[in-house]
């Protein structure tokens, strides 16, 4: 069975930017059961509110009784506790740079559970350590669109038509299936992922991934487009791939597309 992961966003704290990477980051870990953003209602009905709905978060809305007092971290702890003892979660990713949520993550660790911190690098070191490891996200500098596309891939909503459309995604290589790569092979003893977890990974991460959006027949097709990518056959026919090795550094491009 999946791990089970909880992903509890402290949104009296952080960013709406910070929820994609979030989640990026524990597809990796198991099935993400539980989604929710907590915060006062100036927080959730404002900056938060396109971003929670979208990504289909449950907003957690906890007003202030009084002046100074955040009732919504409060709230976060006790969800936390309470999924992990009814058994609805395992593993929880709670995206915070709020020390006090400190003392959470060791209870939560204590009772056999795993987590993890998504947070700015003003994170401080309590938090960072009390939790099985932390990810540090850095809000990325601001880049210009590549032949009518995003830099995550997405075609420009002011695309004219549907044959240009079709024209701009074809044979696309995403900066994110490297970095998926380099994540989910960093642990590993021989710098390698299989392919079929790296296909799980990235419908975790992303459920509506396709190779075929990008204009590729399968994943190990995609693959072999890349530059910065190895795929090879192993014994018994099974395909991994790893990132290829870098003999001299050079300075890489900041688009979202690889070569």
């Amino acid at each position: 069975m999946d791990t089970r992961v909880a992903v509890l966003v402290d949104c009296d704290n952080t960013t709406p930017e910070i929820l994609e990477h979030a989640l990026r980051v524990v597809a990796q870990f198991g099935r993400v059961v539980l989604r929710r953003g907590y915060g006062n209602q100036s927080t959730l009905g404002s900056k938060w509110q396109e971003a929670l709905v979208r990504l289909a978060f449950t907003p957690c809305l906890q007003y202030q009784y009084a002046a100074g007092k955040n009732t919504a971290d409060i709230a976060l702890a006790l969800d936390a506790l309470e999924a992990m003892f009814d058994g609805r979660a395992d593993t929880f990713c709670v995206v915070t740079s709020d020390s006090d949520f400190a003392y959470l993550c060791r209870k939560l660790r204590e009772r056999g559970a795993t987590v993890h911190i998504v947070g700015e690098a003003k994170t401080p070191e309590a938090l960072r350590n009390a939790s099985d490891q932390f990810f540090e996200w850095v809000k990325p500098a601001l880049e210009q669109p590549v032949e009518g596309v995003h830099a995550d891939g997405k075609v420009l909503k002011s695309e004219p038509s549907k044959t240009e459309t079709l024209k701009s995604v074809v044979k696309r290589r995403p900066k994110s299936l490297v970095d998926a790569v380099s994540l989910l092979a960093a642990d590993t003893p021989d710098g390698k992922v299989s392919m079929g977890l790296l296909g799980a990974y990235l419908k975790r991460a992303d459920p509506s991934f396709s190779p075929q959006v990008y204009g590729h027949s399968g994943l190990l097709n995609m693959v072999k487009t890349y530059d910065l990518l190895v795929p090879q056959q192993e014994l018994g026919g099974h395909w991994s791939v790893r990132l290829v090795e870098i003999k001299s550094a050079a300075p890489e491009s900041s688009s979202g597309e690889c070569n």
